[in-house]
């Protein structure tokens, strides 16, 4: 359970991070301050559910 927590928690972040840098070169624009958040919350849960929920232990 803990490191589904971590995996999930790392894709946010690391989604979070892409749209940061995209919004500081200009090429992403959120309207509303909220909407970064979500949408990387979103989008982590997609990358959770393509890349590390596919590795073993």
């Amino acid at each position: 359970m803990r490191k589904i927590f971590w995996n999930l928690l790392g894709s946010f972040g690391v989604m979070f991070a892409i749209l940061s840098w995209l919004q500081e070169s200009f090429l992403l624009v959120f309207p509303l301050p909220f909407l970064k958040g979500l949408i990387a919350f979103v989008s982590g849960i997609i990358l959770y559910f393509i890349f590390p929920a596919k590795i073993n232990d």
